[in-house]
C-alpha cells in the first residue's frame, strides 16, 4: 500500500508523492529514490543518524516515532534546526505516514 507524503525540496518546490510502504524505507530513501536532492546532499551517513544531512522540518501532525537519543545529538550540533526539526533517516514510511509533509532543512 502506498502512501500520500508531500515535501518541499530546498529550492521551495511541492512534490506530492506515493511512498511505498511494503519496502521499510525512510523518508531520507524517499527523498534520494524521487532524487529529490542533489547526490550527496542528503543521507551522507547512510541513514545511521551520524549526520543531520537529512533534516528536515515536519510541518503535519502526524504522530512520529519517538525521538532516538542519536537524532537528539545529531541534532543539537546541526545548523538550522527548528522546534520540527527531525531527521528523515528516522521516520519510517508507514501507513500511518499518510498525508505527512515536510520540508528539507537547507543544506548545511
Amino acid at each position: 500500500m502506498d502512501i500520500n507524503i508531500t515535501i518541499i525540496d530546498r529550492e521551495g518546490v511541492t512534490h506530492n508523492i506515493e511512498a511505498p510502504t511494503d519496502m521499510a524505507m525512510n523518508l531520507m530513501e524517499v527523498v534520494r529514490s524521487f532524487e529529490l536532492a542533489p547526490e550527496g546532499t542528503i543521507g551522507v551517513c547512510g541513514g545511521m543518524a551520524m549526520c543531520a544531512s537529512c533534516q528536515c522540518y515536519v510541518l503535519s501532525d502526524n504522530e512520529l516515532p519517538e525521538m532516538q537519543d542519536e537524532e537528539e545529538a545529531m541534532l543539537s550540533e546541526a545548523f538550522y534546526v527548528k522546534d520540527n526539526s527531525r531527521l528523515g533517516c528516522q521516520i519510517p514510511m508507514t501507513p500511518d505516514m499518510e498525508g505527512l509533509e515536510v520540508e528539507l532543512a537547507p543544506e548545511s
